[in-house]
């Protein structure tokens, strides 16, 4: 880890987090809940949050695709998307989900702020978000697809938002 300049867990916890949160919205797959956790540890992201049946650490499967960032990234569990959506807005964050849908945000023209408070909320694998919590939101971003399927995976889906939202607030060394 030192070879690697990796932040120990200790440092991981003191640093300074990207003010993005990650909503995961009745996740069938830990494997793909694991994976947002190790995107959200590697992008510093401020936390993740879990709705509905999305199951939540500790967690064998969790565990196996996290590879311990279930232990370094903040996390909280509320019963439904509503609930999340009330205390991220409480906070003071803009609330978007990832889904395909008329007028959505095309990622690649999403201009945030280094200064933007933002949520993404991902949806299960087969339904995709509810439309309940779409209505809730202040939009939908959505990732161009160019071949034949319309649909990422959430956890590969998951990598591609919080990248493009972060990139543009990582600290370049001098």
């Amino acid at each position: 880890m030192d070879e690697l300049n990796r932040k120990s867990v200790e440092e991981f916890k003191r640093s300074q987090k990207i003010p993005v949160i990650a909503v995961l919205e009745n996740i069938r797959s830990a494997y793909n809940v694991g994976s947002v956790f190790r995107t959200a540890d590697a992008f510093l992201l401020e936390a993740i949050y879990i709705t509905g049946y999305t199951c939540i650490p500790p967690h064998k499967e969790i565990k196996k695709t996290a590879l311990g960032a279930e232990e370094t990234v903040d996390w909280k569990h509320f019963a439904n998307a509503t609930e999340a959506i009330k205390n991220l807005r409480d906070a003071g964050y803009k609330v978007y989900a990832v889904e395909q849908a008329k007028d959505s945000l095309k990622l690649q023209d999403a201009a945030f702020t280094a200064e933007d408070k933002i949520a993404v909320i991902f949806g299960n694998e087969v339904t995709g978000v509810e439309q309940d919590t779409i209505l809730q939101c202040d939009g939908c971003i959505e990732i161009p697809q160019l071949g034949m399927k319309h649909s990422l995976n959430i956890a590969t889906a998951a990598g591609v938002v919080i990248w493009e939202i972060v990139r543009t607030r990582i600290q370049t060394e001098p």
